[in-house]
């Protein structure tokens, strides 16, 4: 807890936004609303920011009319993951200390809201993900879980977090968190940031929530085959960004094994006197190799380009802290800190 007490010497938390990205909502928005709080204990003023994605119904007439603090309307379609980060970069200029990610369908149990912040109160993270009880969730193909579990698991391994639920999208982020996320992933935001809070340090944990019924099928599953080719894509090219070297290696190691071993194989058919008809073995391997090296190479580059990305990042936070007037201690200098006070 050494470095939560130092990294928060800032104000107490006053203001909590709970923001709610909307597309075509007008008809399950006032459900949503209706069941949002209005108080939450640790925060003096609870405010709701709704982000319109392009509607081209009354969502942000319904909003306004059920006391929506906030309204944001976007003048074309965007996308979930834009909208996501439209609203928090709304929420920090409106001075949220902490803001909560919930869904316009209901899906999410607003009273659980108390329970998601509560590790941020008590200085033990800076994102909390609610953690749905998929496998009782009876609106989910079995396909679903499955891929909501791999998808979990894949977060697991890029990020090294141990977050139960990674796609699941009600979440309470502090400010010191938010300023530093940034997605590129115009499809979903819930594994990327994640993956983002791993790489960069930021204390991330789950607490269990509870979901309510189904109010209408979902906008990101269109289709199961549509859901399993956005998913594999969307994992591939996370790989792809923030573990480059990592992907491209294991390709060129999967493609260099068997070329090496066909190459083994001829040398011990030449050695015994059957070199002659196994030509063709060493030419497929030759090229096995040659394209490895190539995909190697190209892992290389990558990772050079990781690099100079992050220090884009790098400054693209430091500008928005400024702007904000919420430059404090490195999140990873007080992890470095946290880590020689354990070691005594």
């Amino acid at each position: 807890m050494l470095f939560l007490r130092e990294f928060s010497k800032s104000a107490e938390l006053s203001k909590l936004i709970i923001q709610i990205p909307c597309l075509n909502e007008q008809k399950t928005l006032p459900i949503t609303l209706a069941d949002l709080p209005r108080q939450v204990e640790g925060f003096d003023t609870v405010e709701w920011l709704v982000i319109d994605d392009g509607s081209v119904d009354d969502t942000a007439k319904v909003a306004a009319e059920n006391g929506v603090d906030h309204i944001i309307s976007l003048t074309h379609n965007q996308g979930l993951a834009r909208a996501f980060m439209t609203g928090i970069e709304t929420a920090l200029k409106l001075g949220a200390d902490v803001i909560v990610n919930t869904d316009a369908d209901n899906q999410y149990d607003a009273s659980c809201i108390p329970d998601l912040v509560r590790p941020i109160l008590e200085k033990r993270a800076l994102i909390v993900v609610g953690a749905r009880p998929i496998s009782e969730i009876e609106h989910f193909s079995p396909l679903k879980k499955i891929l909501q579990r791999f998808g979990s698991w894949t977060v697991k391994l890029a990020s090294d977090t141990t977050v139960a639920d990674a796609p699941s999208g009600f979440r309470a982020i502090h400010r010191d968190a938010a300023v530093q996320l940034n997605v590129f992933n115009r499809y979903t935001y819930t594994l990327e940031t994640i993956i983002q809070a791993g790489r960069r340090n930021i204390p991330i944990t789950s607490v269990p929530i509870r979901v309510n019924g189904d109010l209408r099928p979902s906008r990101l599953v269109k289709s199961i085959p549509s859901y399993v080719r956005h998913s594999l894509i969307t994992i591939a090219r996370i790989f792809i960004v923030y573990s480059p070297l990592r992907f491209f290696t294991t390709i060129a190691a999967i493609l260099a094994i068997p070329g090496i071993l066909m190459i083994l194989r001829f040398l011990y058919k030449y050695m015994i006197g059957e070199g002659s008809g196994n030509i063709q073995s060493l030419v497929l391997s030759s090229a096995l190799i040659a394209l490895a090296g190539i995909i190697a190479v190209s892992g290389v580059l990558a990772e050079l380009i990781a690099v100079n990305r992050r220090l884009l990042e790098e400054i693209k936070i430091k500008q928005l802290q400024q702007q904000l007037g919420t430059e404090r201690q490195p999140i990873q200098s007080g992890l470095t800190k946290l880590k020689r006070g354990l070691a005594k």
